[in-house]
Parts: C-alpha cells; sequence; structure tokens
C-alpha cells in the first residue's frame, strides 16, 4: 500500500478521534464539570472486561446497573399501561355529576363515559372473569355468567377481526387507486402495458408446465 495512503489513514483517524474527544469528553466534562458524565464512561469500560477473563467478573456489576435501570423504567410505564389503565377504564362511576343539574344516568350508547357504556364494560368484564375462573363450576346461574363472557369475547375477536379486514381494505383501495391513475395516457398508461405483459408471462408459464412430464419418484 503506498506511504500517502496511510498517511492519510493516520491523520484521518487522528483527527475524527480528535475532535470526538474535544466535543464528547473534553468540553462537557472539564470545562463544563459534568462529573456525573464519567458514570457511563465507568460502566462502558467495565463491561469491556468482559473479554478480560481474570477482571470479567467486574462485567457483571455494569450489566447489573443496565438491567436493574431498564427494568425500572419499564416495568411501571408497563403496569400502568396494561394494568392500572385497563382498570380505570373499566372501574368508572356509574352516576354522571352534571354541572347545573346534579347526579345524572346517561344512556347514551355512542358517548364511551355514558353510565349505561359504564355498566356493559362492568358486565362484560366480570363476566369474562368469571369464564376464566375454573375454580367454581359453571352451572346455574354461572354457566349463565360464562355464556355472557363467552358473547363478550366473540364481540371483541370480531371487532378486531373487522379492524384487520377494514386496515386490508384500505391498502387494496389504495392501491387499486393508484393503479386506476396510472393507467392515465400523461404516465404512459403501464397499467395497462403491465397488464398485459403479466397475462401473457402468466399464459406462457401455464402452457409450459402443461408441456413439461410428470416427474416421476
Amino acid at each position: 500500500m503506498p506511504i500517502e495512503t496511510i498517511i492519510g489513514a493516520w491523520v484521518a483517524t487522528g483527527l475524527t478521534l480528535f475532535i470526538f474527544s474535544l466535543h464528547l469528553i473534553w468540553k462537557p466534562i472539564v470545562e463544563d464539570k459534568e462529573w456525573t458524565l464519567l458514570i457511563p464512561v465507568a460502566i462502558g469500560l467495565l463491561m469491556l472486561t468482559r473479554y478480560v477473563p481474570k477482571a470479567a467478573w467486574l462485567s457483571r456489576y455494569a450489566f447489573a446497573f443496565i438491567v436493574g435501570v431498564g427494568s425500572g423504567l419499564a416495568i411501571p410505564r408497563t403496569i400502568s399501561s396494561y394494568i392500572l389503565k385497563q382498570i380505570e377504564d373499566t372501574v368508572r362511576p356509574l352516576m354522571m355529576l352534571v354541572p347545573g343539574e346534579g347526579v345524572s344516568f346517561t344512556w347514551n350508547l355512542l358517548n364511551p363515559a355514558s353510565s349505561l357504556n359504564t355498566i356493559i364494560i362492568l358486565v362484560g368484564v366480570s363476566s369474562v372473569l368469571f369464564y376464566f375462573f375454573f375454580s367454581v363450576e359453571h352451572t346455574g346461574a354461572g354457566k349463565a355468567v360464562a355464556r355472557n363472557g363467552i358473547l363478550f369475547l366473540m364481540i371483541a375477536f370480531g371487532a378486531a377481526f373487522g379492524y384487520t379486514v377494514m386496515a386490508r381494505m384500505s391498502l387494496l383501495i389504495g392501491r387499486l387507486t393508484d393503479l386506476i391513475e396510472f393507467s392515465d395516457a400523461s404516465y404512459g398508461r403501464p397499467t395497462l402495458w403491465l397488464l398485459i405483459l403479466t397475462i401473457g408471462a402468466l399464459i406462457f408459464l401455464s402452457r409450459r408446465t402443461q408441456g413439461e412430464p410428470p416427474e416421476s419418484h
């Protein structure tokens, strides 16, 4: 390799490291007195001791700190989103306090916060939980509650499936809209010509497949 290429590589590497060290290490730590930045540096160095057999045990402290911080940040958010928020939406007051009218019972199904919807959610959640509660035999009134839970589960699964179908249909409608738009002469009619080409290729491949002798096993 030419000597000028080697010198250029050394100069480029040195300048890059010098600039990064100036802006990422010297200025924030030495000039701005941000000594707390040394903590992640120390943790990173401890993680690198994993590759040194005699000092590999030091890396456990770094990994334990990272796992602990990650768990401490993730667990409260998970509990808040998937548990507390669900409980909050389930346990809502049956009566609404309307300013100037006092306590009232609302029957509007279109309003998610109405009293009627609150009762439906309460009955649905309770019956679904009872359906999965196998410590008590589902007989008599319990059987009716369990069947009601099945009904709510089927409604929920149907709604989820409906949302999925609607999403797929919206994608299909978008693609068909583009195909119709690109069939215009201003685009060169790519939809028409590529459709003809695709049909011709399919006919050719089908006839070629029919002409081949069947494979013997």
